[in-house]
């Protein structure tokens, strides 16, 4: 059985989803650099999988309005739990 995983074959698929989300999407290829935007948040990531990860945590949220760390939820934490580290 096929696994889902990170990797490029996925890319269209979250570039599908992302559109069909009503996000706007750019490619520089100069600098390698995916982005999207919505509502007047704008997202950056090396690759559609992580674009997409990051539009998710924005349609989650759903911040009204642009202010330093909207996307920050600290707990409970986490990553803490799983990498103690």
């Amino acid at each position: 059985m096929s696994q889902l995983s990170s990797y490029p074959n996925v890319f269209n698929t979250c570039l599908v989803l992302l559109r069909r989300d009503g996000f706007s999407l750019v490619y520089d290829k100069v600098n390698d650099e995916w982005t999207s935007e919505k509502n007047g948040f704008s997202f950056r990531a090396d690759n559609p999988i992580e674009l997409l990860g990051l539009a998710t945590i924005y349609g989650k949220l759903q911040p009204k309005e642009q202010k330093e760390y909207w996307w920050q939820i600290n707990e409970p934490n986490i990553l803490a739990e799983l990498d103690p580290e």
